[in-house]
């Protein structure tokens, strides 16, 4: 919490920025919306070209079925946007899902896109951003990207199935996984199975 100059104490804004990048798993980005709007927390959307034609490939969802579940949408190449500056203040943001190329600019700094840009702004401010990485195998350079990702402050989180919580859909396993990401940020979501210990 902080302090305004009347030294009342203002909360920090419910508000998480979401980019969506052009790996498979786009299902993971729109959960990820879908999730924030059932927690009363405010989406800032910014997607990728690759990400909508990917969106086309893997769901029914159109590119504003996609757009309608934000509360904020963000052009890709609009730089001047208030997810661009560190003064516009987030819990952080999540990219789901985070291809290579991706994670390879937020890696270097060398920021294209909005999307990257915002990932950027994150970092530099120490607000959490999780990556929710698509990609497998993994070759050394990847895993060189991953971790100085990780040494920077990113939380590297690819989307695995938690087969403990018996999923019985591709839904359920995507939500468990979107959940758990939400998990960094301190939100809770209802669909999450928790681990409640060996069973006797």
């Amino acid at each position: 919490m902080a302090e305004n100059v009347n030294g009342a104490v203002q909360n920090p804004p419910r508000r998480i920025i979401v980019g969506i990048s052009g790996a498979s798993g786009v299902i993971y980005g729109v959960r990820t919306l879908d999730a924030l709007r059932e927690l009363g927390v405010e989406s800032h959307l910014v997607v990728s070209k690759a990400a909508l034609l990917t969106l086309s490939q893997e769901t029914d969802l159109s590119a504003d079925d996609l757009t309608g579940r934000a509360d904020v949408v963000h052009r890709l190449a609009d730089v001047g946007a208030t997810i661009a500056s560190g003064s516009f203040k987030t819990l952080g943001m999540i990219v789901a899902p985070c291809s290579v190329r991706t994670m390879g600019e937020i890696a270097t700094g060398v920021t294209t896109t909005l999307l990257t840009r915002a990932a950027d702004v994150a970092l530099k401010e120490r607000r959490r951003l999780v990556l929710m990485v698509r990609e497998t195998p993994l070759h050394l350079g990847h895993l060189r990207t991953l971790t100085a990702l990780a040494e920077m402050g990113a939380v590297i989180a690819p989307p695995l199935p938690a087969f403990y919580a018996r999923p019985d859909s591709i839904e359920a396993m995507v939500d468990q996984s979107v959940g758990r990401a939400l998990d960094l940020f301190g939100l809770d979501w209802a669909p999450v199975t928790r681990w409640s210990g060996l069973k006797a």
